[in-house]
């Protein structure tokens, strides 16, 4: 067994696999950027090397041999399916946890792989790769269809085509954003399957010939081909599909000679289960393998140590049984409101659920930036059946506090709760076809009392000796007129009114019905008492959470004078932080409402942003390659009839 181990990775995959090193006996390595210099990795590491980048395999490999590292963890992301990392990696006598190299080729290429499983005898998905006429191929292949990277996953650089007349700008796109994710811009086209299932199959296989499957997961919700919620096993297979699926995975994986822990994911109609495709094989470890963890009650990334350091595999395909349900949240810093655009921030308080599990790389103080996946955490219930997991992950998201940016909690719970997910009536396009249904920019009015409340409190003198001029009554000839402010929170505005003190209050928000409450702090709580029911609040600075939705309602004495004024004369502004790649127009241009203008990225996410208006160019303000901030005017239409 090794004694040190590199994790070539951050985050939260990075700490979830030093706690088995640990658990080992195996002496951790960090790697880190100036961005990461204080996470949570970096403190969890027996020891941390500081890096340039996260991609250079040079760096990493020169991290490995100067801590005495015999072994390098990739994680997955970043170097984790870059075949000459692990070449690397061999040449300088570090051993790679991961499959061989050649089986990363094999499968690291969409196109590659295709026909390699397609001769092992495991069905495919109709499609064409690398075309020289992409109008010819599309229709040869037929439409809907999707343009998929052949060189990456994770729904980078995915773009479904439902209409020929959006095949080129979906064609520019897609190579765009697989060029800049994964260096190779090559695209395949493939059939869409209708009514789409996304069904995957972890593998384990050992340097001594046997190769397992460890059962299914079902990760059909999903927002932009990315994966939301998924779960282990999946409703939808009878057992004898489960057999013949996890046996065409097994056959993927012994067609290229591969080692360790790997996942062949498949497409699947819920029109006819029976009959899947081979969409790709992930030569990593995926995001989601702690539900099948807690099915099997195995530990994955023990046994990709185990298989790296040349030991065999100690079970048997009979031995393997699922046991329970197990569903997976992923936590993101993004704000689904706003068309899921990642959000940043620094964390100013942090809960977490502890009676599931969870995978997290946050602590108070972690500055979340725009140079990086937005994932947070993986929130991961257990049930002795689906509707019990179901539940007990729920509660742990409203149980979930992540104070200082917006997350997509409140869009999760909503999707649980959806009645086809409870039913198990799952496919890839139910998210977007519930979109509206799921997300909600409105603030409740709640945060608005509770806010100001708050805001109250802070007014209260503090001594032995109060003097009454000093209390926050509202206090006026003829009566008390109350304390009135004016507060903001994401695009809502509110003029609310406290009459009386926090301990009994009437509170009215804009033109709303007064509401009698009573407020206390406990700590970093706020405890509000309505009538009949009680909510606890989690504060820091502006930002309250109760339930799982956390909202900065900050004070806004006085509106923004201009806002009107730059309504009218069609700002583009910057959804979020990030950095330009594209400039697509120069002023002085003629453009249409709905025409793209710049194309933004944002921790490995593109965004087109539109004209708001039929009209002239007047300012563009940026160029490609700058770094924007959220909300930063970035060029201004003006409307023809200002013209």
């Amino acid at each position: 067994m090794f004694s040190t181990v590199l994790v070539a990775n951050r985050g939260e995959i990075a700490v979830r696999v030093m706690n088995t090193l640990r658990r080992l006996g195996i002496r951790s390595v960090a790697v880190y950027t100036d961005a990461d210099a204080d996470t949570r990795h970096v403190h969890e590491a027996d020891l941390a090397v500081h890096v340039p980048n996260y991609l250079s395999i040079e760096d990493m490999v020169r991290a490995a041999r100067e801590t005495g590292a015999q072994a390098v963890h990739p994680g997955y992301g970043f170097l984790a399916e870059n075949a000459s990392f692990a070449r690397a990696c061999a040449e300088a006598g570090v051993v790679f946890i991961g499959p061989p190299v050649a089986a990363i080729e094999a499968m690291g290429d969409k196109i590659a792989a295709k026909a390699t499983v397609s001769a092992a005898g495991v069905p495919v998905v109709p499609g064409l790769a690398e075309p020289d006429d992409f109008s010819a191929a599309a229709a040869e292949v037929g439409y809907p269809l999707l343009l998929k990277p052949s060189a990456g996953g994770g729904g980078k650089g995915m773009r479904l085509v439902t209409d020929p007349a959006d095949l080129a700008a979906a064609v520019e796109s897609a190579q765009r954003e697989a060029r800049a994710a994964f260096g190779d811009d090559r695209l395949l086209l493939e059939r869409f399957v209708t009514t789409p299932r996304h069904i995957e199959i972890q593998v384990l296989a050992d340097a001594h010939g046997t190769v397992l499957h460890l059962g299914e997961r079902e990760c059909s919700l999903q927002r932009r081909h990315q994966k939301i919620v998924e779960e282990a096993p999946s409703v939808l297979l009878d057992e004898a599909t489960r057999e013949r699926m996890g046996a065409a995975a097994v056959e993927a994986a012994r067609s290229v000679g591969y080692t360790g822990a790997g996942t062949v994911e498949f497409i699947v109609s819920d029109k006819a289960p029976d009959e899947f495709f081979f969409m790709e094989m992930n030569t990593r470890l995926q995001v989601e393998h702690p539900v099948t963890e807690l099915v099997t009650g195995l530990d994955l990334v023990e046994w990709q140590v185990r298989v790296a350091a040349g030991e065999a595999l100690s079970f048997d395909q009979e031995d393997i049984r699922l046991n329970g349900h197990a569903v997976e949240a992923r936590v993101y810093a993004e704000d689904p409101a706003r068309g899921f655009i990642p959000t940043g921030g620094t964390v100013l308080d942090l809960h977490e659920p502890s009676d599931v599990r969870v995978d997290s790389w946050l602590q108070p103080g972690t500055n979340v930036t725009s140079n990086y996946d937005p994932m947070l955490a993986k929130v991961v219930a257990w049930g002795p059946d689906r509707a019990s997991a179901l539940q007990r992950l729920d509660r742990a998201l409203a149980d979930t506090a992540v104070l200082g940016l917006t997350t997509n909690i409140p869009f999760l719970r909503a999707l649980l709760a959806d009645e086809d997910v409870r039913n198990g009536r799952l496919n890839t396009e139910l998210v977007e076809r519930r979109l509206d249904e799921l997300v909600s920019a409105e603030v409740p009015e709640e945060f608005f009392v509770a806010a100001a409340l708050d805001r109250v409190l802070d007014l209260l003198p503090s001594g032995d000796v109060v003097d009454p001029w000093d209390v926050p009554s509202g206090w006026r000839l003829g009566g008390r007129g109350g304390v009135t402010m004016r507060l903001k929170a994401g695009d809502a505005e509110e003029l609310v009114r406290v009459e009386g003190l926090p301990d009994n209050a009437t509170v009215v928000v804009g033109e709303g019905e007064p509401v009698r409450v009573s407020a206390v702090r406990r700590g970093n709580s706020l405890e509000v008492r309505y009538p009949g029911e009680f909510r606890r609040y989690r504060r820091a600075g502006e930002w309250l959470c109760r339930e799982g939705r956390a909202v900065a309602v900050g004070e806004r004495p006085n509106l923004l004078a201009t806002h009107g004024e730059a309504t009218e004369g069609g700002p583009v502004v910057s959804p979020m932080p990030g950095t330009v790649l594209v400039v697509k127009v120069a002023p002085g241009e003629r453009v249409t409402a709905g025409a793209p203008l710049l194309v933004v990225e944002a921790m490995k996410m593109e965004h087109t942003l539109v004209a708001p208006v039929d009209g002239v160019v007047r300012e563009v303000r940026v160029q490609a390659g700058q770094q924007v901030a959220l909300d930063e005017v970035l060029a201004v239409v003006t409307p023809e009839a200002d013209e």
